[in-house]
């Protein structure tokens, strides 16, 4: 697979990686431990080199599954990881809101080196901008655990872009990641160009809109009671039946280019700017294969102008997340 510079860091990952995040949490039950192992090694083997999970994910199982998974080919890959909820380190349990605080930061690396199963991060980010601690001293915490060589590459989740801005004077940020799709095109208006001028890399998380851009998901379809897209106002029955408009200039699309409605998603994305690194997750070998040949699906001008111009007269309906959930990232 084609590799991707992050910005202008010297982190280098192939152009599609892996968000671990759906394996342990989020879409229902956790999904079996031996099977992701596999299915995380097989992506290795199929040419992704970047693995994105979190502390939160879990909390702590994914980390220890994805640690598990690349401990023999570590030296050959990135890990991603995060920090920034309230979660306590002895027993995991979330103690709700964030925390950022310097102290907590170094805490929850060292705690995550051992999950991890390696001597160093190489992409830390920050989960969610904490409210009650300075963005200059989180950054200044990062700088610290980066000379000590504990992490390699300072992030950002879900931040603002005056945030982002002050963070990266005082460490340099090298990659962000943010909800991006035709599901959702919220960071084209400021972040993505923000990031152009910094040379911050974008590495989207629900590249497939949480999966209703592969076009397997209706008004009809019915979520695990423990799926967080249960709570989403966008995946109610009557948003889904309405955003089906969507879905079906994707499937057109795909039909054209002999390709899958989830590729087209991916390969829609990649064109937006040579800097995107998309994270799509899955549990299904699969899945894991169709994602990835996106890789492979050119869209020309003509393409991206049609889905252009066709999405931007969609009004699509419904809240990516809920309200609550949308107040904490401060967007």
């Amino acid at each position: 697979m084609k590799k991707r510079r992050l910005g202008k860091s010297d982190l280098e990952v192939a152009a599609i990686g892996l968000g671990c995040m759906g394996m342990s949490s989020a879409y229902g039950p956790a999904a079996d431990k031996g099977e992701m192992i596999k299915l995380i090694r097989a992506a290795y083997d199929l040419g992704v080199t970047h693995f994105d999970t979190a502390e939160a994910y879990g909390p702590f199982v994914n980390e220890e599954l994805v640690g598990e998974a690349l401990q023999p080919i570590r030296d050959k890959v990135t890990i991603a990881t995060k920090f920034g909820f309230d979660i306590d380190l002895e027993t995991g349990a979330r103690r709700g809101g964030t925390n950022s605080r310097p102290e907590h930061i170094k805490q929850v690396a060292d705690a995550a080196l051992k999950r991890l199963r390696t001597d160093t991060i190489d992409l830390f980010y920050q989960h969610r901008v904490d409210p009650n601690v300075r963005i200059e001293d989180v950054a200044g915490a990062v700088k610290e655990l980066i000379a000590e060589g504990k992490v390699k590459h300072f992030g950002m989740s879900e931040a603002a872009v005056q945030t982002i801005r002050r963070a990266h004077a005082v460490q340099p940020v090298t990659a962000v990641q943010s909800e991006y799709s035709l599901f959702y095109r919220g960071p084209e208006a400021e972040l993505l160009p923000a990031l152009g001028e910094l040379g911050i890399g974008f590495v989207p998380f629900s590249p497939l809109g949480a999966g209703f851009l592969t076009g397997k998901i209706d008004e009809n379809t019915k979520f695990d009671p423990t799926d967080f897209r249960n709570m989403v106002p966008r995946f109610t029955a009557e948003a889904r039946k309405a955003n089906m408009v969507l879905v079906d200039l994707v499937k057109n699309v795909a039909e054209r280019k002999n390709a899958t409605p989830a590729q087209i998603a991916l390969a829609w994305l990649l064109a937006q700017k040579p800097w995107i690194v998309p994270i799509p997750g899955t549990t299904k070998p699969h899945r894991l294969e169709e994602n990835l040949g996106a890789a492979n699906v050119e869209l020309n001008e003509a393409d991206l102008k049609q889905i252009d111009e066709a999405s931007s007269s969609m009004k699509l309906e419904g809240a990516r997340l809920p309200e609550a959930v949308l107040k904490m990232t401060g967007l």
